[in-house]
């Protein structure tokens, strides 16, 4: 009996080292996915430590076999060439926004800010889990050898100034730093003069008055950026934009990574997305309070200069979308509000 037990434990004792052996083997093949990455904001801005925050909670999701090298302040390229560097090799993913990419193709307009259609981060979120999003934007990306991955989005932004900036009266000649895109000509019909930059031009060229405001970030982000250290007028709430920065990586680089790397990086950018946005709405509240403290002027446009606002975008948006991959995804947007009954 005594010698059939030490046979058992025997054998035990070798099924469990077989098991930490197999264990181990496992652990030496685990797939790994090392990415590069490049955002266009500093480690100083909330979104910057947001982004700090996906990394690490990629990390910890896929036990460390998921490693992003994250390049902040497009310390690779500037941030309109980042699609571009990751699609040809230079990067791995793109963490900036579709909206830089409007000169291949005005359907990235409609991927990365709709410029006052959606009222709110949770609304285009909805459209995007529950409205086809991803397919739809997947077209595009795809047929640039690029995978969309998921948005994250901090909500209205908005807009600062050296001058008065009380309602649309203001615009006139108002020279201001302005994204690429569909932006540019709205505000050209209410009168201002919006100058393309790069995203970390704006600060030198409000110091220096080469611009006299800027379109870059919601008020929180504004203040990372030093703006209204310049600025000394802004509008809150925000109206004119709410950017969706995406997570955008070459397709051969998503291909090759395995199901749960890639439901890793999904999900953690909808965890992101939720985080990002709701932070925001808390850190924008207390920077509103902050600034109106130190003298900074924020102000609320009227309805009857919104409704002028709203009218240039629309006019904007049917002017913008000359092709037929952005007319389709204007047009799936447009079919969520009317649906959603926030639009005509």
């Amino acid at each position: 009996m005594l010698r059939n037990l030490t046979t058992k434990m025997l054998a035990g004792v070798a099924t469990v080292g077989l098991a930490l052996s197999l264990g181990n083997v496992a652990d030496a093949n685990a797939a790994e996915t090392k990415l590069r990455i490049q955002t266009h904001f500093s480690t100083e801005t909330l979104s910057g430590q947001m982004a700090q925050e996906f990394i690490d909670d990629v990390s910890a999701m896929s036990n460390g076999e998921i490693q992003i090298e994250m390049f902040f302040a497009s310390s690779v390229v500037k941030s309109a060439e980042t699609f571009d560097a990751a699609a040809t090799g230079i990067l791995d993913c793109d963490m900036t926004g579709g909206s830089y990419q409007t000169g291949k193709n005005p359907a990235f307009q409609f991927a990365g800010d709709l410029t006052g259609g959606y009222q709110n981060p949770y609304q285009q979120y909805a459209w995007l889990l529950h409205g086809g999003g991803y397919d739809q934007l997947n077209k595009l990306y795809n047929a640039n050898n690029m995978e969309f991955v998921g948005w994250w989005i901090p909500g209205p932004e908005s807009l600062s100034s050296t001058k008065s900036f009380t309602g649309v009266k203001d615009l006139k000649n108002w020279k201001f730093r302005s994204p690429p895109g569909v932006i540019t000509l709205i505000f050209e019909k209410l009168g201002a003069s919006p100058i393309v930059m790069d995203f970390n031009e704006i600060f030198t060229a409000l110091e220096t008055g080469i611009i006299d405001g800027a379109d870059a970030a919601n008020i929180t982000n504004n203040v990372g950026l030093g703006l209204y250290d310049i600025a000394t007028e802004t509008n809150y709430p925000g109206f004119h934009s709410m950017p969706a920065d995406h997570l955008a990586c070459r397709k051969d680089v998503w291909d090759a990574m395995p199901d749960n790397h890639k439901a890793i990086l999904k999900v953690g950018m909808q965890a992101l997305g939720l985080k990002n946005s709701t932070i925001n709405e808390v850190k924008n509240a207390q920077t509103a309070k902050d600034l109106r403290e130190k003298g900074i002027k924020l102000n609320t446009w009227s309805e009857e200069d919104m409704a002028v606002y709203r009218q240039a975008v629309q006019e904007s948006w049917a002017e913008f979308a000359t092709t037929p991959e952005s007319k389709e995804l204007l047009e799936s947007h447009l079919t969520f509000l009317r649906n959603l009954g926030a639009m005509q």
